[in-house]
């Protein structure tokens, strides 16, 4: 379980984020929505650990988030953030070799993952020569080859079309573990509403509304923040 209390994020004079406090549970997919600007990518960072929070604390079943190994903590970014020089094989292996593990177990792990995301036989490829939906699915492939109990995902289907929005959703809701805990960081609120178990929305830095999926979905909105309900109005 991942438990966030009062987060807060200063920049300037300013707060990017504003005393955040939520629960992830394992075994769901917690979505973070909200226009933009909104705090989600910032959130996202403070919980990857690249950027550190102001006040507040997290905890990660009991630990003190910064205590996690960044092997423990897999990231999967907006624009992929693939190496161009390597093969598709070597950014796989790449994390595992450097914490120690031997390259051939690391390599079989690899291959077991290719084929897992329906990729085997791109091994040999370097990211120049795969379609913008295998690139996203290597990245997936790549966050996971550590095994970490919190994934996060960055805006992972801005880059894609529509048709690859659902087959990125569909191996995302695949993650789904008792193990693991997934926070989706997203503007695709189809995608939230069709995978997430639940929603937190932000705007301007503050957590508005945190509650589950179909309830944020739900046809009777008047539950949700005023902003919520404009939010999705206009989604409509």
């Amino acid at each position: 379980m991942l438990n966030v209390n009062n987060l807060t994020k200063k920049a300037g004079n300013g707060e990017i984020l504003k005393n955040l406090s939520f629960i992830a549970k394992r075994s769901e997919i917690t979505a973070v929505i909200g226009p933009s600007g909104s705090g989600k990518t910032t959130l996202l960072r403070c919980l990857a650990q690249l950027t550190p929070i102001s006040s507040g604390n997290v905890q990660f079943s009991g630990q003190d988030l910064k205590e996690l190994s960044h092997g423990e903590i897999g990231l999967v970014f907006q624009n992929f953030h693939l190496f161009p020089h390597l093969t598709i094989l070597e950014n796989l292996i790449l994390a595992p070799t450097s914490h120690g593990i031997q390259k051939e177990i690391a390599v079989q792990k690899a291959h077991q993952v290719l084929k897992q995301f329906s990729l085997g036989g791109k091994e040999k490829r370097f990211p120049s020569e795969i379609s913008g939906g295998q690139k996203q699915r290597v990245a997936i492939a790549r966050a996971l080859m550590l095994d970490p109990p919190l994934i996060l995902f960055d805006e992972p289907t801005s880059a894609l079309d529509p048709e690859m929005v659902k087959e990125v959703g569909e191996i995302i809701s695949s993650l789904q573990d008792s193990k693991r805990v997934i926070i989706l960081v997203t503007h695709e609120v189809r995608l939230a509403q069709r995978i997430a178990s639940r929603v937190l929305f932000l705007d301007h830095g503050i957590l508005l509304d945190n509650v589950e999926s179909a309830e944020f979905f739900s046809t009777d909105s008047t539950k949700l923040s005023k902003r919520a309900q404009r939010f999705l109005s206009n989604l409509s």
